[in-house]
């Protein structure tokens, strides 16, 4: 394979990421290889590896013999999802407590006494990429490849987890107080406080999430 072509495939799988997070492909939608080749201006080849790669990360799903579809995201997919959180962002934040750079996380502690997330939208995507510093910070610290290898798809599923709740504002605000006590903890070096603070925010992560769900169904039913 050229150098071109993967750059290419690469450049399409983001496209195809991005969409189906943001939701602009829905929990259903047709995935046709010859179709996304044809609306993204690519060949079949990038497109077909980009697809493969998708479905490998499990969000793209087999319909049947010949139709792939955007996988589906309930609230059943979001605990599952959690449970497989807790399990390994606990796990990283000890680890990270006991191995981590103390200045870089406390660096990220003040950015996130300092971030302003309910302050529209810009706010909230600076917020969401401070989120992904301190994400790289803690895979730096760990020094595990296993542990980052398997967080890997986790967040990238969590990006649709964190759509169904984007617009609750109070929740991000209270979340940026969590964020920033769990990387204080993990500054201090004290590493079953930066384990217990990760799953303080990640049972209030999803029981908010699950109540937005509940809402959205409640209203579609309406």
């Amino acid at each position: 394979m050229s150098g071109i072509s993967e750059r290419t495939s690469d450049r399409v799988y983001r496209e195809l990421l991005r969409d189906i997070q943001t939701g602009a492909l829905r929990p259903g939608s047709v995935i046709g290889e010859v179709e996304q080749a044809a609306r993204r201006g690519v060949s079949r080849t990038p497109m077909r590896e980009a697809i493969g790669r998708l479905v490998a990360d499990g969000l793209i799903a087999q319909q049947s013999a010949r139709v792939l579809v955007v996988s589906g995201f309930d609230a059943n997919d979001v605990r599952a999802l959690f449970e497989t959180r807790r399990a390994l962002e606990e796990a990283a934040a000890r680890l990270a407590a006991e191995r981590g750079d103390p200045q870089v996380f406390r660096e990220i502690a003040d950015a996130f006494d300092a971030a302003h997330p309910d302050d529209g939208a810009a706010g909230t995507d600076d917020y969401y990429a401070l989120i992904a510093r301190f994400d790289a910070a803690i895979d730096a610290a760990v020094q595990n490849t296993y542990l980052t290898q398997a967080l890997r798809p986790v967040r990238t599923h969590l990006v649709r987890a964190r759509g169904l709740a984007r617009d609750n504002h109070d929740r991000l605000v209270s979340s940026v107080a969590e964020h920033a006590l769990v990387a204080r903890a993990i500054a201090d070096g004290d590493a079953e406080l930066a384990a217990h603070a990760t799953h303080v925010h990640l049972h209030r992560a999803l029981t908010s999430i699950l109540t937005s769900i509940a809402d959205t169904e409640e209203s579609a039913s309406a």
